[in-house]
């Protein structure tokens, strides 16, 4: 989190949505915003990728993380390799490559400063517990995509069908106890192709699948949500501004190959945030 010499915006809660690798729209936003505006709020919370967005953001690591980020893609050559179908952290590289790269961004240092930032939270998604948890996550998962691409929504009422519920997880402790790099790959855990991980003794995955819009507990003061895409259903309210790409962000979220499709999220944010700016320089 940087501060800037202009005047502060006036929001004191800030939502990260998710988004996979479209959440580097955030960093290229946020970078350019607050280089001309001070945003400090109270209560920040991030769902799914939105989650490490989030924590770079507030550890002030944002360009740490497109860096690290695109020297690991750069060493993958496949969504999909032999090695991760026989390893324990997935069914491809993701969930291996994506750990790696939140421990290296959000070191002993980050999570100190984190530690000692406004209050975060993390929106994760629940699973039913039981011997049929996996099942339920899977076809909880398929309903989010499928209402998804129906309806353009951002809360899933399908998927709660399933029995997938959300639960607001307090980040800033976890970063205290040297445990948030657990806590925010858990956040992006995406099934059948990610091994689903505990927290709290409970299973949990992306809590994009329940909601990609969480707001933070408790709700209170004006809200900046900082979506990746466009949702038919967003709720607006008069102490809710929401802001979303100006064209679409890519076309595949998880590929993890591509260095310069990091750079081109990147840009469109930092575009994005210019116009976002210049629109909002006096309120």
């Amino acid at each position: 989190m940087t501060d800037s010499a202009g005047p502060p915006l006036p929001y004191e809660q800030l939502v990260f949505s998710g988004g996979g690798i479209r959440c580097f729209w955030h960093g290229g936003w946020i970078e350019t915003v607050t280089a001309g505006r001070a945003l400090k709020p109270a209560r920040v919370i991030g769902v799914s990728g939105g989650a490490l967005s989030g924590a770079a953001w507030l550890a002030g690591r944002e360009r740490t993380l497109l860096d690290v980020m695109s020297e690991a893609f750069s060493r993958e050559t496949s969504n999909v390799t032999w090695h991760d179908l026989e390893g324990e952290n997935g069914l491809t590289p993701h969930q291996r490559v994506y750990r790696s790269v939140v421990e290296e961004v959000l070191d002993q240092a980050a999570q100190a400063r984190i530690a000692e930032g406004p209050a975060f939270q993390v929106f994760l998604g629940r699973p039913p517990e039981g011997a049929l948890s996996d099942l339920a996550a899977l076809l909880g998962g398929s309903a989010y995509e499928l209402e998804k691409r129906l309806f353009a929504r951002g809360t899933s009422d399908w998927s709660v069908k399933f029995g997938l519920t959300g639960e607001r997880i307090d980040a800033r402790a976890a970063a205290k106890e040297g445990r948030l790099v657990d806590l925010v790959a858990a956040a992006a855990t995406i099934p059948p192709v990610f091994s689903i991980p505990d927290w709290e003794g409970a299973p949990v995955i992306d809590g994009g699948m329940v909601d990609q819009t969480p707001f933070p507990d408790p709700d209170e003061g004006r809200t900046l949500v900082l979506s990746t895409r466009s949702y038919s259903d967003l709720p607006h309210a008069s102490e809710r501004d929401f802001v979303e790409p100006s064209e679409p962000v890519l076309d595949q979220k998880i590929d993890f190959t591509d260095p310069a499709k990091l750079e081109e999220a990147w840009r469109l944010g930092q575009e994005d945030g210019a116009t976002w700016l210049a629109a909002h320089r006096g309120g």
